[in-house]
């Protein structure tokens, strides 16, 4: 078992809560896609798996490991094994992306041998090979900051896909693409961890990408898992109570007052 969430909830430090009683089991190889209105708890879900985040009620397994009952030495190593992309991912302005994608092997790198990379990229071609994938290799020794939002977006799923994780974790990883460009790149996501055997978990706020690309879909609405089916079982009256927002509803449109007619007669 890659996740197991029993009972799980999240309260952040200024007291708001995050997450209630979420339990959830996800298999080995499983595609599995996280889905829910703004402010649903999904980046706090998908934090906590990655144990950026750790729970304040109930039982968390990664891995099968319990990543809060080890050392700190254990829990990193821990870490190495889980691939986080970020919806924006924090890659320093003036850092080449062939450095970016390569410090996805910093887990599994000495502290001399990430100093050298800084200095020298240590694996060139492994880099161009994960940015070809995103039709990226033309940007290998372009500076971050030279990039838009969607080339980064994709510059950090390359560098995921380098690291070799065996848990994907993806928030909101195509949310600053054209639809055909996120379509593609998340083929190109669920391809990767077919073939390799990776678990992969997904936020994403576009549904019909959800529903197109993984067998699996999680509602989540307030910090409370509302379904969880398969893709093919989520219909039209599941997704309206999702995303069902009383605050946004259309107030009625106030009618201007009736307007007294008066009538001027002229005096002769």
């Amino acid at each position: 078992m890659t996740l197991n969430l029993e009972a799980v909830g999240l309260r952040h430090a200024n007291g708001s809560t995050a997450l209630r009683e979420v339990s959830l089991r996800i298999a080995a190889g499983e595609r599995v896609a996280i889905i829910g209105p703004s402010g649903a708890g999904k980046s706090s879900l998908l934090n906590l798996m990655a144990t950026g985040l750790r729970p304040t009620a109930g039982v968390l397994e990664v891995l099968d490991s319990r990543p809060w009952q080890l050392s700190a030495r254990q829990r990193q190593r821990l870490r190495a094994r889980i691939g986080l992309v970020h919806q924006t991912p924090p890659l320093p302005p003036r850092q080449r992306v062939v450095t970016a994608v390569l410090a996805g092997r910093l887990g599994d790198w000495s502290l001399a041998k990430s100093l050298i990379n800084l200095l020298h990229p240590l694996d060139v071609p492994g880099a161009r090979a994960e940015l070809a994938k995103l039709d990226l290799a033309d940007k290998l020794f372009a500076q971050c900051q030279q990039l838009s939002g969607g080339q980064l977006q994709r510059v950090g799923i390359a560098r995921v896909l380098y690291q070799r994780p065996e848990l994907l974790l993806a928030d909101e990883p195509v949310s600053a693409m054209d639809p055909v460009l996120a379509d593609h790149t998340l083929g190109i996501l669920c391809r990767h961890a077919s073939e390799h055997g990776v678990t992969l978990v997904a936020s994403l706020h576009a549904v019909e990408l959800a529903l197109a690309h993984f067998p699996r879909v999680i509602g989540l609405r307030a910090g409370q898992v509302v379904f969880d089916l398969p893709a093919g079982e989520v219909g039209s009256e599941l997704l309206d109570a999702l995303y069902a927002n009383e605050q946004l509803a259309s107030p009625p449109v106030p009618q201007p007052a009736a307007v007294p007619l008066v009538v001027q007669i002229p005096r002769c």
